[in-house]
Parts: structure tokens; C-alpha cells; sequence
């Protein structure tokens, strides 16, 4: 079923959204598991989950996170030193069994009797094993890092964009404002002209001139 839940985040999905990403921190997961997982949860896609974490939501859980970091980092570290007990077990035990053997061969007793190589084995094999999940652990990590890297610059470019469309949004209403401004000269004008219209067709032309005849009379002048 497609993803395409769209609506506002509530806050109840924004703490789910913050609890699942530390967690996630803490076990040495990659937080693009924990935007699957929410997305999973929410009906929403994890690119969207991933966006909602960068942009509103790790800014308040600045400390959380930090604190998580430090969790993942020790447990690392007790890893690495769990990883290094085996190995010195590995070749405390393997030197132990070639001790024996030799003393085996010196004393002309057979490989099988000796219960030591068993050990050898056992502890091989879990060193093997904790090798695999070291390495799948890393795996994940790179790939969480490239992820993290991925988002981020999904984040700057969509700064970017915002930053260009508020200068955008800017420049037309400078644009706008000089518009309104000629409009209002405009207007102006075309009042002062229509004033002089009506100023000239208020006075009145039938007024009579009249000038004085050579006998004296006053005669009309015709306009």
C-alpha cells in the first residue's frame, strides 16, 4: 500500500518521530532505519520523516541526541573490548593447544584424547561470528552516514531554493509598490484635467460684449 499520508505533523507523531531516531542512535542503528520504521507506523514516506527530523524536530532534542552519541560510543567501545578479550582468549587457548599437542606427540598420545582443541574450536568460532556482526555493524553505519550526508544536502538545496524565492517575492513587491505609486500620479492627473474641463465649461460664453458707436450709442459685439 502507497504512502501518502500528507497532512499536518502532530505532536504525538513528532515525539514518536524523536523517540524512534534516539533509540535507533543509542543501539548503533542508522537513523534512515528509524525514518522507515516511523514512516512504517505513521503512513508516511521515510524521505518525508527524514525531512520532518531536519528540519523541526532534532533542534529540540539537540541534548538527547548528543547523549545518545555518547551511549552508542560506549557501547562500541565495550564491543571493542569484548572483541579484544576474545582475542587474547583466542591465542591464550590456541597456545595452550599447541602446548598440548606437542606434549601429546612427546608422550606418543593421540590428538583426539586432547580436550583443549576442543576449546581452540569453540572460541574460533565465536570470534568469527562476532567478526560478521562487527562488520554488518559497520556496513550500516556507512550506509547511515551516507544517508544522514544524502538529507542534508536535500536540506541545503531546499534552503537554497527558499532563499531565491524570498528575493523573488521581494523584488515584486518593489515592482508592486511602483506600480501603485504611478497609478496614484496617474490619478492625479486625470483629476487636475477633468477640474480644468469643468472650470472652462463653467464660464459663460452668451456674456455680451458691447462697444460704443462713432454717434455715441453702445452696440452688441457679435461673438
Amino acid at each position: 500500500m502507497a504512502k501518502v499520508r500528507q497532512d499536518a505533523w502532530s505532536h504525538e507523531d513528532d515525539l514518536l518521530l524523536a523517540e524512534t531516531v534516539l533509540r535507533h542512535i543509542r543501539e548503533g542503528s542508522t537513523q534512515l532505519n528509524a525514518f522507515e520504521e516511523v514512516g512504517d507506523k505513521l503512513n508516511r514516506t521515510s524521505a518525508a520523516c527524514g525531512f520532518r527530523w531536519n528540519a523541526e524536530v532534532r533542534q529540540r532534542y539537540e541534548q538527547a541526541v548528543s547523549i545518545a552519541k555518547r551511549q552508542r560510543k560506549e557501547r562500541k567501545r565495550k564491543i571493542s573490548t569484548q572483541q579484544n578479550h576474545l582475542n587474547h582468549s583466542f591465542h591464550s587457548e590456541n597456545k595452550k593447544a599447541q602446548q598440548t599437542i606437542e606434549k601429546a606427540f612427546i608422550n606418543h598420545t593421540t590428538v583426539s584424547d586432547v580436550k583443549p582443541v576442543e576449546v581452540q574450536e569453540l572460541n574460533l568460532n565465536q570470534v568469527i561470528q562476532y567478526l560478521r556482526t562487527v562488520k554488518k555493524e559497520m556496513e550500516e553505519t556507512d550506509r547511515s552516514q551516507k544517508s544522514i550526508e544524502k538529507v542534508e544536502q536535500e536540506r541545503d538545496h531546499l534552503h537554497n531554493e527558499n532563499e531565491k524565492l524570498q528575493k523573488e517575492i521581494k523584488h515584486l513587491e518593489k515592482q508592486l509598490e511602483t506600480v501603485q505609486a504611478d497609478y496614484q500620479a496617474f490619478l492625479q492627473i486625470m483629476d487636475r484635467a477633468r477640474k480644468m474641463v469643468v472650470f472652462q465649461d463653467q464660464e459663460d460664453p452668451t456674456t455680451p460684449t458691447f462697444r460704443m458707436e462713432k454717434n455715441g450709442n453702445l452696440e452688441q459685439v457679435a461673438r
